[in-house]
């Protein structure tokens, strides 16, 4: 697969749902793409893995939600178990990004926008996804 055609997915993993942004590459540039319901992590994996495959993604990258101190907590794990299964089941390379304040810089954003607060709370993981694939972006150099 060429650069120009190779896409990351990124994902916002919750507890009751997962935010997704898919960019490519070569052009480094991130757009929010669905929010799925959390269900568990083995069919929430599953339906990642068939998301993958529509999408042509070549990389993974998962936010770990972080505690302040930099530590991992009960939602980082949850996040790493998401990122070890899709790469059980898709054999893609899964990296892990630090996300500590990717939702709180979605909800800015949304509002910002004007959105109303049931139109953000429906976007808000999936601009997470996107702000947590743009900081990656720019941490690569």
């Amino acid at each position: 697969m060429e650069e120009q055609d190779k896409y990351i997915l990124a994902l916002d993993v919750g507890t009751q749902r997962i935010g997704l942004a898919k960019g490519r590459l070569l052009t480094r540039l991130a757009a929010p793409l669905q929010t799925i319901r959390r269900r568990s992590v083995r069919k929430d994996s599953q339906q990642l893995a068939a998301i993958c495959q529509q999408q042509k993604i070549a990389v993974i990258l998962v936010g770990l939600p972080l505690q302040l101190d930099g530590q991992e907590g009960r939602s980082a794990r949850l996040a790493r178990q998401v990122g070890d299964a899709l790469h059980e089941l898709t054999g893609l390379p899964v990296q892990y990004h630090d996300e500590r304040f990717s939702s709180v810089e979605a909800e800015r954003r949304l509002r910002e926008v004007g959105k109303s607060f049931h139109k953000r709370k429906k976007q808000i993981d999936e601009i997470a996804a996107a702000v947590i694939l743009e900081d990656w972006f720019q941490n690569q150099g």
